[in-house]
C-alpha cells in the first residue's frame, strides 16, 4: 500500500515519519539522501568498537570511488567531443549558440555540449525547389503560365545555416522575383517557342544576383523552364500559329534543299560549258594556224614551180569535190563514151569500196562500148565525142 494513501505506512520515501499536519521537512530529506549515498560508496560507517576516534578507511574509500567516477565521466564527456566530417560535409560549430568556426572533411575534436554543439551540413546534395502554374505579363501584355524548377547546393555552410530563416522560401522567392523580371522583358512568341533556353539562362543570372546579396551560401547549378504555354482559354488560337510557324520552316527548308542541289549542278554545267568553249577555241585558234602555215609551204612552192603548183592545187580541189558527190564520169580507155555511174547503188551492193567498182567498170567498158546499150547495173552511154577533154581518169 502506497505511504500517502489512508490506512498506509506513516513513513515516506526518504523514512521520515509523516506529518500529517504539513510537507516533511527538507533538512530531514537532505539528510537521509546522503546517508543513503555514504552507504552506496561504503561511507558513514565506523571503525571496530564505535569510537569516534578511529581511522574512517571506509569513508576515504568511498570519496576515492567518487573521485574515480567523475574522473571517468570527465573523461567520457571529452570523448563524446570527437567528430569525423565526411568529404561531402562541413561541420560548423556553435558556441553557446554562436557560430565559432567551419570544420573540413576529416577527424575533429569540440568541447561537448553544453559549450559547443555541431551541425553537419551537406553541401554536395543536389537540392530543388519549383515553381508551378505561374501566370506572368509578357512584354506584349499577354499571359503565359510557367513552370519552373531550380537545382542547387550550399556553397557556405555557415551562410547557408544563420544569413537566411528558410532557404528553400527564400529562394522560391528569389526565383518568382527574377522569373518574372526575365518573360516581362520577352515577347510571347519567344517565351512559348525558341526563346526558352535565354530566358532560363538569365533567369539563373538573376537568381543568384539576388542570393548572392543576401549571403544565402547557395549555388544555382541549373534553371529548367519545364513548360510555357498560353492559358487554357486561348490554347488553340496558339496551337495553329506555332502549327504555321512550323510549316513555314519546313517549306524553307525544302526550298534551300533545293536550292543547295540544283546550284552545284548549275555551276558545274558552267564549268563544262567553259571548258568546251576554251577547247574550241584552241582548236579554231591550232586549225588557224595550221591553215596560215600550210599556205606558207603552199606560196613558197608556187613561188618555185608556178605549173606544177597549180596543177597540183586543182587536182586535190577536184578530189575535195569529187569525194562528196554520189555521181561519178568515167571515160573508158579504147572507147569514146563518156558513162553517168549511179555510184551510190554501186557501192551499196559492191564490196571494197569505189575503187573496186571502178575497177571493174574498167575490165567491162570495151563490152560496155560494143553494145551501146545500158547494162543490169543501169549504165548508159551518151556518145560524146570529146568526153576525154572534159573529165579525168577516176583515179
Amino acid at each position: 500500500m502506497a505511504w500517502n494513501e489512508p490506512g498506509g505506512n506513516n513513513n515516506d520515501p526518504w523514512g521520515n515519519k509523516k506529518n500529517d499536519s504539513g510537507p516533511p521537512d527538507l533538512d530531514e530529506v537532505f539528510r537521509n539522501l546522503q546517508k543513503k549515498l555514504e552507504g552506496m560508496f561504503g561511507g558513514g560507517k565506523r571503525g571496530s568498537g564505535g569510537r569516534g576516534g578511529g581511522v574512517n578507511f571506509p569513508g576515504k574509500l568511498g570519496s576515492i570511488g567518487l573521485i574515480a567516477a567523475a574522473v571517468v565521466l570527465g573523461i567520457l564527456w571529452l570523448l563524446s567531443g570527437i567528430y569525423i566530417i565526411q568529404p561531402a560535409e562541413r561541420g560548423v560549430i556553435l558556441q553557446f549558440g554562436k557560430y565559432a568556426h567551419t570544420t573540413q572533411p576529416g577527424p575533429h575534436w569540440h568541447i561537448p555540449w553544453p559549450v559547443q554543439t555541431l551541425e553537419r551540413v551537406n553541401i554536395d546534395q543536389n537540392r530543388s525547389v519549383e515553381l508551378k502554374s505561374q501566370e506572368i505579363l509578357t512584354q506584349d501584355e499577354n499571359i503565359v503560365e510557367i513552370d519552373l524548377a531550380v537545382q542547387y547546393n550550399i556553397k557556405e555552410a555557415s551562410d547557408y545555416l544563420f544569413n537566411v530563416v528558410d532557404a528553400d522560401t527564400t529562394l522560391r522567392q528569389a526565383a518568382e522575383s527574377a522569373l518574372r523580371e526575365t518573360v516581362g522583358q520577352t515577347v510571347m512568341d519567344s517565351v512559348i517557342t525558341e526563346g526558352r533556353d535565354i530566358i532560363a539562362d538569365d533567369t539563373k543570372t538573376q537568381i543568384q544576383s539576388i542570393l548572392d546579396g543576401y549571403n544565402a551560401g547557395m549555388q544555382v547549378n541549373s534553371v529548367n523552364l519545364e513548360s510555357a504555354q498560353p492559358p487554357e482559354q486561348v490554347q488553340a488560337a496558339f496551337s495553329d500559329a506555332i502549327k504555321a510557324r512550323e510549316d513555314q520552316e519546313r517549306f524553307i527548308n525544302e526550298a534551300e534543299a533545293y536550292k543547295n542541289g540544283l546550284l552545284p549542278q548549275a555551276r558545274g554545267d558552267a564549268v563544262i560549258a567553259l571548258e568546251e568553249a576554251r577547247a574550241y577555241k584552241a582548236q579554231v585558234v591550232n586549225a588557224a594556224q595550221g591553215e596560215a602555215s600550210r599556205f606558207e609551204s603552199l606560196l613558197f612552192q608556187f613561188e618555185k614551180a608556178p605549173e606544177v603548183t597549180r596543177e597540183r592545187l586543182y587536182i586535190e580541189s577536184l578530189e575535195a569535190v569529187l569525194s562528196n558527190s554520189s555521181k561519178v564520169m568515167v571515160d573508158v580507155e579504147g572507147g569514146n563514151n563518156l558513162m553517168y555511174l549511179p555510184l551510190d547503188k554501186l557501192m551499196g551492193g559492191a564490196g571494197g569500196g569505189a575503187a573496186n567498182v571502178i575497177e571493174e567498170i574498167k575490165k567491162g567498158g570495151q563490152q560496155f562500148n560494143s553494145s551501146q546499150t545500158p547494162n543490169s547495173q543501169g549504165l548508159r552511154s551518151n556518145g560524146a565525142n570529146d568526153s576525154r577533154s572534159r573529165s579525168r581518169e577516176a583515179r
